[in-house]
């Protein structure tokens, strides 16, 4: 870490001399004080790197200096230096917050060595920091697009539960709608942001696993134990969990998760200590939660703790004057993945997205552009550029208005007219079978079960 700031606060003149001599060697700017108070004053001015502070000072103690640049920055990297006999005030120390204890006398590459750990401790502080501000934004309100009344509605609570205390969370709604969105905007705009934000897909795991991740297990608890492992509980605390799929989980983790919530304090498997954590649950589910609990595959005590604020993710089909503003902020977004300049979508298409019903909602939006711009070339993506599923309605329509077909009085073999529309296709197309398929709204599956049937291609042997 070039250039790093040492702040050096020591009344014996020769010690603060050294050190700086020896730092500065190293490329490092030093600076120093001979008392506390001016030490403090130094320290609120530069805002140092690492701060070296002896506890004994002529003026006031080492330890209401510690406290001083606790208050400015709470997270300062200050390393104590200490005479002999001093451990125990030392110890004192790191538990205010000190980084570490140098005891006097200490040779100066015991000092380089603590110097250059610290300042790897400094940089990942950043790091994390920088991580930490870039999730921020990226999950930030106006990461929920849509100016729908049914969207700002959900916007609204969503912002009032970040800012809020509330520990448990109900995220109900279809499949695709961005319940895992809201989950991360939830965290990520409140006060648990610097905190970890953990999830697990309650589907993903069988009964005995989904226990141990969550809670965690002790040594020997059951075979496979061979070492203690903390659980998402212990790791999140201050947090939050995210609990995908709550309605898949089984009824024995249900009330040993009721339990956490309402103790606020569980035991790892195999343990008998109890564990106390201050974590928000965001549960997410796409099933009727009301039905669940009335078939008796959920707890009613835990589906009621749970649903203290319930958010309801509309589904997109509800939302539809937000669906061009989503197209246009994917585009933007697989632009910038992509290095392309796709301009937006035609009127064709737009009328395509509008008409659609989106059973996969956002999700299935957000695929089908990506789909679009990774395999296409055009400056807008035109109705071609989408899965057929998209452009069956349109096409029927303007098939029903080009055909002029009339049955003749003495009828016909509706297998021979479907026979011969699929030679025309065939034709066509050059005996492209994909695009023969698209020009009938067929799969290529179908399409290929019907040339075998009409002597196309060769029977299977």
């Amino acid at each position: 870490m070039p250039e790093a700031k040492i702040l050096v606060i020591d009344d014996e003149k020769l010690l603060r001399w050294s050190m700086e001599q020896n730092l500065t060697k190293e490329g490092y700017t030093v600076i120093t004080a001979e008392r506390g108070l001016e030490g403090l004053g130094m320290f609120k001015e530069e805002i140092p790197d690492i701060t070296f502070l002896d506890i004994h000072l002529p003026d006031v103690s080492g330890i209401t200096v510690l406290e001083g640049i606790k208050e400015i920055q709470n997270d300062a990297l200050v390393v104590m230096i200490t005479a002999f006999g001093d451990i125990q005030t030392a110890v004192k120390t790191i538990k205010l917050g000190a980084y570490d204890f140098l005891e006097k006398p200490f040779n100066m590459d015991k000092l380089k060595i603590l110097v250059h750990k610290a300042l790897e401790t400094v940089s990942l502080r950043k790091e994390v920091f920088q991580f930490r501000s870039h999730l921020s934004a990226r999950y930030g309100f106006d990461s929920i697009i849509g100016q729908s009344e049914e969207i700002q509605k959900v916007f609204d609570v969503i912002r009032k539960i970040a800012r809020s205390d509330a520990t448990t969370v109900l995220l109900q709604g279809e499949s695709g709608t961005g319940k895992d969105l809201a989950a991360k905007v939830i965290h990520y705009q409140s006060r648990r942001a610097d905190k970890p934000f953990m999830e697990i897909n309650c589907t993903a795991l069988p009964e005995t696993l989904i226990e141990s991740e969550l809670f965690g297990h002790e040594k020997g608890s059951f075979t496979d134990a061979k070492a203690m492992k903390k659980g998402l509980f212990e790791l999140s605390d201050g947090g939050t969990i995210y609990l995908d799929e709550i309605g898949e989980m089984s009824p024995s983790t249900q009330a040993k998760l009721l339990k956490v919530l309402e103790g606020k304090a569980f035991k790892r498997i195999g343990g008998t200590k109890d564990i106390e954590v201050d974590v928000r649950i965001v549960a997410a589910t796409n099933k009727d939660m009301a039905e669940e609990v009335k078939n008796g595959n959920f707890r009613e005590d835990l589906y009621y703790r749970l649903k203290v604020i319930p958010v309801v993710m509309p589904p997109l089909r509800d939302r539809k004057e937000d669906i061009l503003h989503l197209a246009k902020h994917f585009i933007n977004d697989f632009n910038r993945e992509f290095k392309k300049n796709v301009k937006g979508i035609s009127k064709e298409t737009e009328k395509c997205f509008m008409d659609y019903p989106w059973p996969g909602n956002v999700r299935e939006l957000k695929n089908v552009i990506e789909r679009a711009m990774i395999l296409e070339n055009e400056e807008y993506i035109l109705p071609e550029h989408l899965p057929l599923e998209l452009t069956y309605k349109e096409m029927a329509t303007q098939n029903a208005k080009n055909i002029n077909m009339r049955i003749p009085p003495g009828g016909l073999d509706i297998e021979e007219v479907e026979k011969e529309l699929i030679r025309q296709a065939l034709d066509t197309t050059r005996g492209n079978q994909t695009k023969a398929a698209r020009l009938l709204n067929l799969t290529r599956d179908t399409l290929r079960y019907r040339m075998q049937k009409f002597g196309f291609l060769p029977e299977k042997t």
